[in-house]
């Protein structure tokens, strides 16, 4: 009777595991194929914009991009009409701050908590992705929490785009990446604060410790922060060059917020991967740059939208029009002169989610056509961020990040301010053309 029932017992168990393996092996089956059907495909490496295909992704991927004629569907597709729409990769913003806002308020500024900017980032995070930049780059955030914000997203928890993230910003003490709003009695300082060669050594390798992808740097003075010249040089030519080394051994790249000349001239020296800003750049920096391969990241729309929307304390105010008055007209000089260009935003200075203005300032401002300044945004934006094999284009076995618009974005670069579809890593995360 005890024999029985054990045995019974036994079978029981056997039958609920089978029962159990079987359901997991279904939930781990394959899923079928997405079939994107196209109205054009946007080719950013050529231009063209091949009619009547469609986009056929598996899982995080594209898998192959062919005529709808011959890409009839299977068992297990699912289709998504896409036909009246131009389809083109998700776009790349380098230059961005997640977890800011555009409150500029001193006291906002001290009393945002590392714990809050984090839940600011999330929000901030599915805004950027619903406007249409599938990755970013974030150069800079108090207390990791950028890097917790990635993490976040890649792990489910919080919609967002790809992220490269920084942490805190190395800079000098006393400069435009510290803590300067405060009296001595607080001795408040920045993160990343750092002064000579063996402390910048030291705090890249923290800084790549605690999370970050890429090493930024604070090499002038800026104009959100107190008591500092945007076109003084903040660290020496040797402390940069330490900083670069360090950084590039160890596999990060660096991008150097630079208004400053020289300062621009000496981070290229150093090896820097990409200038922030650039305001006053002149022809000996271009000449370093070209000769370095060093991108510029212009941040260009923020001066339009500070000027028509802008409210500044009064000392950010003097600087941000200092500044405003020379950047535009030497950015247009440098891009003319043959500098790369990768787009980013500076995005916190204005409202997030208006990323694609930048391209209407490239084109409509700065004289680009409108292939080239979305190739700022997808192609050498990748590039820069050393991610050419993942994003950047719409080809097999890159991760299927893919927006849509209606109408033709190489007549009119505006339209992507509008976009209708986002799908990144084969999740749509946005379709106003579905019912």
């Amino acid at each position: 009777m005890t024999v029985g029932r054990g045995l019974g017992v036994f079978c029981g168990l056997l039958l609920s595991f089978g029962l159990m393996a079987s359901a997991f092996a279904d939930d781990a089956a394959p899923v079928g194929r997405i079939l994107l059907r196209a109205g054009h495909v946007l080719d950013v490496k050529t231009g063209t914009e091949a009619a009547n295909q469609t986009i056929i992704v598996s899982g995080d991927k594209i898998v192959a991009i062919a005529a709808t004629d011959a890409t009839p569907k299977q068992a297990g597709d699912s289709e998504i009409d896409l036909k009246s729409m131009t389809l083109l990769p998700g776009l790349i913003d380098v230059h961005t701050h997640l977890t800011g806002d555009t409150n500029f308020d001193y006291y906002h500024e001290l009393s945002t908590s590392v714990a809050k900017s984090a839940l600011i980032g999330a929000r901030n995070a599915k805004v950027t992705l619903e406007a249409g930049f599938t990755t970013v780059r974030n150069v800079g955030a108090d207390g990791y929490a950028d890097v917790d914000l990635r993490d976040a997203i890649n792990e489910g928890l919080v919609v967002g785009p790809h992220m490269q993230v920084s942490g805190p910003p190395l800079g000098i003490t006393g400069g435009h990446c510290d803590e300067n709003l405060l009296p001595i009695a607080y001795h408040l300082q920045g993160g990343g604060v750092a002064d000579g060669i063996e402390a910048v050594q030291h705090k890249v390798r923290e800084t790549i410790k605690y999370g970050a992808d890429v090493i930024k740097i604070c090499a002038t003075g800026g104009v959100l922060s107190k008591g500092d010249d945007p076109q003084a040089s903040q660290y020496t030519l040797e402390e940069l060059k330490a900083i670069v080394a360090d950084a590039h051994r160890l596999g990060r790249k660096t991008a150097a917020h630079a208004h400053g000349a020289q300062g621009i001239l000496w981070a290229t020296l150093a090896g820097i991967d990409s200038i922030e800003h650039g305001s006053y750049i002149n022809d000996e920096a271009i000449t370093a740059m070209k000769q370095h391969g060093t991108y510029l990241v212009p941040t260009a729309y923020l001066i339009d939208w500070m000027q028509q929307s802008g409210h500044l304390p009064e000392f950010y105010q003097q600087k941000m029009h200092d500044v405003s008055v020379v950047e535009k007209t030497n950015i247009k000089h440098a891009i003319a002169a043959g500098v790369k260009v990768a787009l980013g935003t500076d995005a916190a200075v204005y409202p997030h989610g208006l990323n694609a203005h930048e391209l209407d300032v490239y084109v409509n401002q700065f004289g680009m056509k409108p292939l080239a300044a979305l190739q700022t945004a997808t192609l050498n934006a990748a590039d820069l961020m050393g991610w050419t094999d993942k994003v950047g284009s719409l080809e097999a076995g890159k991760w299927a990040d893919i927006i849509a618009v209606v109408g033709d974005p190489l007549k009119d670069v505006t339209l992507l301010q509008n976009v209708a579809f986002v799908m990144k890593a084969g999740t749509v995360y946005k379709n106003s053309a579905a019912p």
